[in-house]
């Protein structure tokens, strides 16, 4: 290895660019199934509304939301939007955007400070809630079937009426605190992606009810997000051309230097080697094992080198969608590599004993060739044939045991890959149904 090192050394600024390319080709091939669960999670399901705090709302609207607020969240809201007057100078600013600022005041997101905006989002997914939980509670009351908890999703937010709501605005307002108690219990002990999700559907009706184009904001969220996808794939494309050049390039100039130097060598040997290594040994040698070190080399940089990396930041990428799944990941890798390794440990043998087996047939082919009319005049010719069938049969044998093995990996792999696929739809179906889970983080 150090001499193969001393050879690349001259290559180690390409090489350094190499891997540096991998490393933003693997970056790119990450973020587009990343991208791709933006698309379904935001895009699709929520309507291209990334955030859920507004950027804007009714007057209305907001006192409607505060209702079911404790007083450190309607502090949290407060600090987060200033109003806007209805015909007011700055007013005109934001009709075009918001068309209802004609007639009514809004309240218009005024800080981009993310801590003051997180609180704010926080306070509002809750009060979401507690807003759908309080009118559940209502039609019970009323003697309306809902089925508890399984009616607790977005789709319940979906058929909202604000003019009737509003209209109900002053007698919850005369109503005491403790009313809504039990409403804010049950937004305190729900998950923050299912506070989220309700927050977001909210939202989009928000901005139904100022006049914005809510299917231009989704078009415009899908097409931009599906640009920088393709974008990156154009740039991992560029990065995966150019390694494969560098890595091409690399090979053949390090062949190149090993084949002349092992070149001259030989032409120095004394009598002495030359009885040590048979002349089929050391073609042998200059060729087909010189070829074998270059192939290493340019498949090294180019798989070897960049699955490492991909494996790392695949894994990293689904931790981060989902910890609850991290179980799935590791029994998939743990059996990945036991598969590997056992395959490894079978041909590893096989690989060393085809090399000794290639010098043994280019030393009787060379005999063959060199001695022909030695052979003719003998009339050995079925001898030398025979010779020749047993090398070739017994490397013929030992490589399809090899290929054998190697053939039978990848099956298995794709087999083993599948399994992990159907277990993760299967575990994040049953997620997705608890409202634990997106869509888009699954796929």
């Amino acid at each position: 290895m150090k001499k193969l090192a001393k050879y690349l050394k001259p290559y180690l600024p390409v090489l350094l660019l190499c891997v540096a390319l991998l490393f933003g080709q693997a970056m790119c091939e990450l973020n587009l199934p990343n991208l791709m669960s933006k698309i379904v999670n935001v895009g699709i399901q929520q309507g291209g509304i990334e955030d859920p705090l507004p950027k804007a709302i009714s007057e209305d609207g907001l006192t409607l939301m505060k209702l079911f607020m404790p007083q450190e969240d309607k502090d949290a809201i407060d600090q987060c939007y200033t109003r806007v007057e209805a015909g007011s100078a700055e007013a005109s600013q934001y009709e075009g955007e918001y068309p209802l600022l004609k007639d009514k005041n809004i309240l218009r997101l005024s800080t981009e400070d993310g801590q003051t905006v997180e609180k704010g989002a926080d306070a509002y997914n809750r009060s979401t809630m507690a807003f759908l939980s309080y009118m559940q509670e209502m039609a019970k009351e009323q003697g309306k079937d809902t089925s508890s908890d399984s009616s607790m999703d977005t789709d319940s937010l979906r058929d909202v009426d604000f003019s009737e709501l509003y209209a109900m605005v002053p007698m919850l307002q005369q109503a005491p605190e403790s009313t809504f108690e039990s409403a804010r219990s049950v937004a305190a002990q729900t998950d923050s992606s299912m506070l989220s999700q309700m927050g977001v559907t909210l939202t989009k009706l928000f901005y139904q009810e100022l006049g914005m184009d809510t299917g231009a904001i989704q078009n415009q969220y899908i097409i931009l997000t599906g640009v920088y996808m393709i974008l990156l794939t154009l740039a991992s494309v560029i990065a995966s051309v150019l390694v494969g050049l560098i890595a091409a390039r690399v090979g053949a100039g390090f062949a190149r230097t090993l084949r002349h130097d092992i070149f001259d060598k030989v032409e120095n040997f004394s009598l002495a080697e030359f009885d040590q290594y048979s002349t089929a040994s050391l073609i042998t040698r200059t060729t087909n094992d010189i070829t074998q070190v270059q192939m290493l080399i340019t498949m090294g940089l180019r798989i070897v080198c960049y699955a490492p990396i991909m494996g790392a930041g695949g894994v990293v990428m689904a931790v981060g969608k989902s910890t609850s799944m991290t179980w799935i990941i590791a029994v998939g890798v743990i059996v990945l590599l036991g598969l590997m390794l056992s395959i490894y440990a079978l041909a590893r043998p096989k690989f060393k004993i085809v090399q000794k087996l290639v010098d043994r047939l280019n030393l009787v082919t060379r005999e063959n060739l060199s001695g022909m009319m030695v052979i003719r005049a003998f009339g050995t010719q079925k001898h030398e044939e025979e010779r020749f069938d047993h090398a070739n049969g017994d490397l013929t044998r030992v490589n399809l045991f090899v290929n054998r093995a190697m053939a039978f990996m990848m099956p298995s792999m794709m087999f083993i890959m599948n399994v992990i696929t159907l277990v993760i739809v299967w575990v994040g179906a049953h997620q997705i149904d608890q409202s634990a889970m997106q869509v888009g983080d699954m796929m």
